[in-house]
């Protein structure tokens, strides 16, 4: 049995570079490419459940937001 999905809202500008990452890459589609980086991404918040993020690390992480349009 399939999963079932839900819609996600990102900003047209993100989904356009997001779309152009897609063009050169392996990747079928958009929806793909944000599949697989959510869950690498919820991969590594899995294992730093158990550590603190340093400083350094907490700037690291609000830089790649603000670059991808979140912050």
């Amino acid at each position: 049995m399939r999963e079932s999905k839900v819609t996600v809202k990102i900003p047209r500008p993100l989904y356009r570079k997001i779309q152009l990452v897609v063009e050169d890459s392996g990747f079928n589609s958009p929806t793909d490419f944000i599949v697989y980086v959510l869950r690498d991404l919820m991969g590594e918040a899995d294992s730093a459940e158990k550590h603190e993020f340093s400083q350094d690390e907490l700037d690291e992480v609000k830089r790649k937001l603000k670059n991808l349009g979140y912050l």
